[in-house]
């Protein structure tokens, strides 16, 4: 028979170590398969508001290739410079982009350098959900690049965890 008196009395500060290291990682497990479904949830919802704004320019040059003197949805010339800004107030407004987070900015917004905004390199921490497109304006010649980049999940620069697309005119 197993002295439980004896037990307790040979417990030590290294035992309680092990102990809670043990229930640490028991907890860990627990609380990540519990919450999994809610992650995959949200990056879902993120890959989606990324492609609806992708298959949206992308429509929109696919209409003015055809047509070369129409007006693109935000009211501009098929055959001049586009606005980042005009496009972006446009996608607010028109596209039902779904937060999956408690975002208070919104889910679109323009940057200098949407690669390192949606990785979130040197240092610099981005939002997750947020899509980042090129504040340079999308210039009229063929071949023109504008990059639409967005954070998945944490941490951003980590591979599969964000989405860097880049359209050409």
């Amino acid at each position: 028979m197993i002295n439980l008196k004896r037990k307790i009395k040979n417990f030590g500060p290294l035992e309680a170590l092990v102990l809670s290291s043990v229930i640490y990682v028991v907890v860990m497990i627990l609380w990540t398969a519990s919450t999994r479904s809610e992650v995959l949830q949200k990056a879902n919802d993120i890959k989606s508001n990324h492609k609806l704004v992708i298959d949206f320019i992308n429509d929109e040059i696919n209409n003015c290739s055809s047509n070369n003197e129409g007006i693109t949805s935000w009211g501009e010339k098929c055959n001049s410079v586009w606005t980042s800004s005009k496009i972006v107030d446009y996608v607010i407004s028109n596209i039902d982009l779904r937060n999956p987070y408690s975002i208070k900015k919104p889910l679109i917004q323009t940057s200098q350098d949407p690669r390192i905004q949606a990785e979130g390199k040197a240092g610099q921490s981005t939002d997750k959900g947020i899509i980042f497109v090129s504040s340079n304006n999308f210039e009229s010649e063929a071949g023109s690049e504008w990059v639409v980049g967005t954070c998945i999940k944490s941490p951003c620069v980590a591979a599969g965890n964000n989405e860097l697309v880049s359209v050409y005119r």
